[in-house]
């Protein structure tokens, strides 16, 4: 009797090139990013903090993605992308819910942004987002009730803790009114 593969569709890796190519793609993306949050204004002829100018955050995020694509790049270098075969032969066609997932992300954003928002308050809608993002990515129907108490409960801890944090983050220290 096999055991079945411990990994799920979304968790198993992709050709070492195929890492290569995105990680290029989100270095520049991460790059441009930050040129052009360098280019903002930064208010100092108004006299204003350094950490109230406009390009801060997207800076701070370019930097991320670019730092993450960089090792995302050294990391399938290590793995052979470089090679003539780039790494490895055609990965085994794996069964997955690759589109479904895409789709169901996508549907979470706009009834985020055209429902949720604006119709509660930004923290109680973040929250609520948040919860339903994890627990619909995290679902599994071969779970019993008792058994999906402890993921749901995790998930409206994370919902809540995150909708209160970024709530307090950017009305407290960015001085950004939310909706």
């Amino acid at each position: 009797m096999s055991s079945p593969d411990p990994l799920l569709p979304h968790e198993q890796p992709l050709r070492p090139r195929t890492d290569l190519l995105t990680g290029a793609f989100f270095a520049l993306f991460g790059l441009t990013i930050l040129y052009l949050a360098w280019r903002m204004p930064t208010y100092a002829d108004q006299k204003g903090e350094i950490y109230t100018a406009p390009g801060l955050v997207p800076a701070f995020y370019g930097t991320v993605i670019a730092l993450l694509a960089l090792w995302l790049v050294g990391r399938s270098i290590r793995r052979g992308a470089l090679q003539p075969d780039g790494g490895g032969g055609v990965p085994p066609a794996r069964e997955g819910y690759s589109n479904v997932r895409l789709a169901l992300s996508a549907a979470l954003g706009l009834f985020f942004v055209f429902v949720l928002l604006g119709h509660m308050p930004f923290w109680a809608s973040s929250a609520l987002f948040i919860f339903l993002f994890i627990t619909l990515f995290e679902w599994r129907s071969e779970q019993t009730w008792p058994q999906r108490l402890r993921p749901l409960a995790i998930a409206a801890a994370i919902g809540l803790g995150t909708g209160i944090a970024v709530t307090l983050v950017f009305e407290r220290i960015f001085y950004v009114r939310l909706p």
